[in-house]
């Protein structure tokens, strides 16, 4: 059984249907990459997933628990973390606080202690900076922290809404590494991202999202190399 499946995933705004009939799976211990252009629906597919949108039709599961009624908090507790899109750290509240948000589910102290630990060794600078204001960190730092505080939930599979955006390209190859050391540290990822290289680079599996539907889906590798994908997102 999949870890996470989507099975005829219809989801609406209004009247205006955003995803219209999406299927796919992602297997324990996997980097699966969704990809596509501006408003396909990949941000969409990830809120449905956490919650955070609900399902007009289809079903969502996640490890055989049906997530279609179950509220965001849960979802959580169940070992899902989302890493959303514009990082969305709170702003007035320092770093540390950041993290220790990221375990509200958590109950535990001292396994928090040792969460927090091993997020100040992923990420040293976080812990340099642990007095000081989320809202005054580097775009790239405040990647850091939104990643952090989802580990913080002691996550199984984490869900990343473009990592990447705003970062000059020496920290967008940092940050691909942090999430290839997460994925080999045993966290399953499904990875939203418009820089379709990077993604696929480091993906074992991609989907192609368009205009709210699956356009093609394979190995990363393979689509990589496949000539529809490499004009219209590598650039090639």
């Amino acid at each position: 059984m999949a870890m996470l499946t989507i099975e005829d995933l219809h989801v609406n705004y209004g009247v205006i249907e955003a995803i219209k009939g999406v299927s796919f799976s992602v297997e324990q211990g996997e980097v699966i990459a969704l990809i596509g252009a501006n408003g396909a629906g990949k941000t969409t597919i990830l809120h449905t997933i956490t919650g955070l949108i609900p399902v007009k039709s289809g079903k969502i599961e996640f490890e055989g628990h049906d997530l279609c009624k179950t509220p965001a908090h849960k979802i959580v507790q169940m070992g899902m973390a989302h890493v959303p899109e514009g990082r969305r750290v709170f702003q007035q509240l320092s770093v540390y606080e950041n993290l220790l948000l990221g375990a509200y589910t958590r109950k535990d102290k001292a396994e928090i202690n040792a969460s927090l630990e091993l997020v100040y060794h992923r990420f040293p600078r976080l812990k340099e900076r642990q007095k000081q204001l989320a809202g005054t960190l580097s775009g790239g730092e405040q990647q850091m922290l939104a990643m952090g505080r989802a580990l913080m939930s002691k996550p199984r599979i984490i869900l990343m809404d473009e990592p990447s955006m705003g970062l000059s390209p020496l920290l967008v190859a940092e940050i691909f590494d942090i999430i290839e050391n997460i994925n080999r540290d045993g966290t399953t990822v499904l990875l939203v991202e418009q820089n379709a290289k990077m993604a696929l680079s480091i993906a074992n599996r991609a989907y192609v999202l368009e205009t709210g539907r699956l356009a093609l889906q394979g190995k990363a590798s393979d689509l990589m190399e496949n000539e529809e994908v490499k004009s219209a997102y590598l650039g090639g």
